[in-house]
């Protein structure tokens, strides 16, 4: 038996996904290196905060994602950068950015 729905309650769309952010989540981690290795049929993502004077890094998340995932982030990376840069103006980057001798095997990049 349906129940008659009030016709002054909010309308939700049906393809809305419902998100659940934990507070331990929503405080995020600082990161300041992204290494990035990719198989066949994913690529991982480990974000990294280095810091200064110290020998060790730690990955504080690794991120493992479909290639139709990371083609689809690389995409919403690039439009959300470009509206930043139109809000905020261009987004400086050192002309000597580090390189890090780390080969964790396969192919690797770095962002």
């Amino acid at each position: 038996m349906n129940q008659p729905q009030d016709p002054n309650a909010p309308q939700q769309d049906p393809n809305a996904i419902n998100i659940e952010l934990s507070e331990e989540i929503a405080e995020g981690e600082y990161a300041n290196l992204a290494m990035i290795a990719h198989s066949s049929s994913e690529f991982v993502i480990d974000f990294i905060r280095l810091m200064p004077g110290l020998p060790k890094a730690k990955v504080k998340a690794r991120i493992v994602v479909t290639p139709e995932h990371a083609k689809r982030l690389l995409s919403a990376l690039a439009d959300n950068i470009d509206r930043f840069e139109q809000s905020f103006g261009p987004i400086k980057q050192q002309p000597d950015s580090p390189s890090f001798p780390m080969n964790f095997g396969g192919t690797m990049g770095e962002a």
